[in-house]
């Protein structure tokens, strides 16, 4: 598995330097994801804030026997880096159409999370659960209108998760063993910024032209 997850509610971290490109402000990817997935689930079953609730936080005893309303849980018990290619580098052009900044293509990341419902009943929590897994399997990718703004790439959609055991994770979460469904949703990590773009190629030869003519003119004046 890739990285285990601490309590997503600690303190900002002092970064240290960082190579030239890289980012040094605090990633949002994964807020970002967890944002449209709880929308996009919300518009889609339709769960409005009114009747139940989407949770991000581990599904254990203590947190269940708190529960009121209605609720799908979305618990993220790994990161890891996906086998799929980074996706493509990004350029911003000047009015004129040269290239002002540019950023680096962007690693991959893929979230996965252990999906329950929490309905009250066993018999209304299977039917929670039927309405969630099969809007997961019936997509590919998060609707577009549900992703942030300023999103730097589409979510892709998968359920399961050959690495992980069910059993396991509800352990390891503090909870009882209960129906559920794994889901891996894809996404590029925001680790590079952008940067200055390198002079065009024609300007930096006009520059060598303008040395040369000056070099010249030294010499004959010389």
């Amino acid at each position: 598995m890739g990285v285990a997850l601490g309590d997503r509610r600690a303190p900002r971290r002092t970064v240290a330097a960082q190579p030239p490109g890289v980012r040094a402000s605090w990633l949002v990817f994964i807020s970002h994801a967890d944002t449209a997935l709880e929308a996009w689930l919300r518009a889609a079953l339709p769960l409005s804030e009114e009747v139940g609730d989407v949770s991000f936080d581990a599904p254990n005893g203590q947190w269940s026997a708190q529960l009121s309303r209605i609720t799908v849980s979305l618990f993220l018990y790994d990161v890891s880096r996906s086998t799929r290619p980074a996706a493509a580098a990004q350029l911003r052009r000047a009015p004129d159409g040269t290239v002002e900044t540019r950023r680096r293509p962007l690693p991959m990341m893929t979230l996965s999370y252990l999906v329950s419902a929490w309905a009250g009943s066993p018999r209304d929590e299977h039917q929670l659960l039927s309405d969630v897994v099969g809007l997961l399997a019936a997509t590919d990718a998060v609707p577009a209108e549900f992703l942030a703004d300023d999103a730097v790439s589409g979510i892709q959609l998968q359920l399961g998760d050959e690495r992980a055991v069910p059993r396991e994770l509800w352990t390891a979460a503090g909870g009882q063993l209960k129906a559920s469904t794994l889901l891996q949703a894809t996404v590029a990590a925001d680790a590079f910024d952008w940067e200055a773009a390198a002079p065009p190629v024609e300007r930096l030869a006009a520059m060598a032209r303008r040395m040369d003519d000056a070099t010249e003119g030294g010499a004959r004046a010389r």
